[in-house]
């Protein structure tokens, strides 16, 4: 039997103010409850257990041996149920998975009406009226007050799980956990899409269509929407990460030659310049960071082929918004794609709203069932293996497992 120091009191085996062992490793009040730890106890020892604290006058004031360890057993019942809060976006049989290892409150934040995000100290009062020992969220920020609840675990399902305090996480001893590349697939589809919706024109003669302007100004659209193919054209992808790769293949599939820029992985190219100047699209799959915000600029628009097309589906703060601008108006390049912009939205009467060559899209690039799918699985995954004692595959800080 595999037994637990408890991470809140630090009490060991034998030092706990009630009977000396913690029972999940992660106490939830304080002090120890039970004294037998349920992620690795079998069933038919918590008897054995209980006749030896009792033997040891442990457990029980005033009662019987045999009431004391009914008593127990069935607190040791209720206690290894686990409640979580579920307000990310789930579905499948992650989700079914997740129900069977804990009682779920699901309240997805994209089905409210209005939007609801919580902030630190809302989501902890949140937890703190469901009695909600986990946390799964993808969009609310974790913090403050949230660490000085029992939690037993937080999951994001994101990538990056930069609405989460890890470092508070941390200190409270509450594992972090993420899920990777859950929308990789996702990205990069969205991504081809807006590159053959560049290629082929198809949102003006979309427009055409329901305008009944199909033969507008005497023309027919033969002569309006040539487009290109993409076969045989050059792509560079800048970020050979998850959603890199996944569009990799994808390009290449379609016959394109693809180049890579990451100085951070191994086998992608290491000269930027090079492959963006050599390229007939670019695509910004870079993650988002200080060293990465509006790495792409005036200077790398100038790098870019005469009628070549940018694609950004990452983050707006990757690329300087004016440059690439004056790159489209000035003719430089043909087209452009962007699903994200700063504060989600573009100002009203923004120049790109009015350039037939450009494709906007709302920040939906992870916006599918699978990505939902992915998310939850993940999750559930890595919550059975927490709580058998395991070390999650996507936990964030796995040190707060050693203490």
């Amino acid at each position: 039997m595999s037994l637990y120091r408890c991470r809140r009191t630090g009490a060991s085996q034998t030092g706990s103010p009630q009977t000396g062992i913690c029972q999940t490793g992660i106490c939830q009040t304080g002090i120890c409850q039970t004294g037998i730890c349920q992620t690795k106890t079998r069933r038919g020892e918590i008897g054995q257990i209980a006749m030896k604290l009792a033997g040891r006058g442990r457990i029980g004031t005033g009662r019987s041996s045999s009431d004391s360890i009914a008593g127990m057993t069935a607190s040791s019942d209720r206690q290894v149920r686990h409640r979580a809060l579920v307000t990310a976006t789930m579905r499948g049989p992650g989700l079914d998975k997740l129900r069977r290892l804990a009682d779920v409150v699901y309240e997805p934040w994209t089905e409210q009406q209005p939007l609801k995000v919580y902030d630190g100290a809302a989501l902890a009062e949140r937890l703190r009226a469901e009695r909600a020992d986990i946390a799964v969220v993808e969009a609310d920020f974790v913090s403050g007050p949230v660490w000085e609840l029992p939690l037993v675990a937080v999951a994001a399902t994101r990538g990056d799980p930069n609405n989460v305090d890890v470092a508070g996480a941390t200190r409270a001893g509450i594992p972090v956990l993420r899920t990777p590349a859950r929308n990789a697939d996702a990205v990069a589809e969205l991504t081809l899409g807006l590159i053959i919706a560049l290629a082929r024109h198809v949102l003006p003669g979309d427009k055409d269509v329901r305008e009944n302007e199909v033969f507008r100004d005497g023309t027919i659209p033969y002569q309006r929407f040539r487009g290109v193919e993409l076969a045989g054209r050059r792509a560079a992808i800048i970020g050979f990460g998850a959603v890199g790769r996944a569009l990799a293949w994808r390009l290449e599939a379609l016959g394109m030659r693809v180049a890579t820029y990451d100085p951070y992985v191994e086998e992608a190219g290491n000269d930027m310049e090079a492959v963006v100047r050599e390229a007939d699209v670019v695509s910004l799959h870079a993650a988002a960071t200080t060293a990465t915000v509006g790495f792409f600029g005036k200077e790398q628009f100038a790098w870019m082929r005469p009628g070549s097309v940018f694609l950004n589906t990452a983050r707006a703060k990757l690329h300087d918004m004016d440059a690439l601008v004056a790159a489209l108006e000035s003719g430089h390049l043909s087209g452009a794609g962007l699903d994200h912009f700063e504060g989600e939205t573009l100002p009203e009467g923004h120049p790109l709203t009015s350039m037939p060559n450009v494709v906007l899209t709302p920040h939906i690039g992870g916006a599918t069932q699978e990505t939902e799918e992915r998310g939850a699985q993940m999750v559930a995954d890595d919550l059975e293996v927490l709580l058998s004692g395991g070390v999650p595959k996507n936990i964030v800080n796995p040190e707060v497992l050693a203490k």
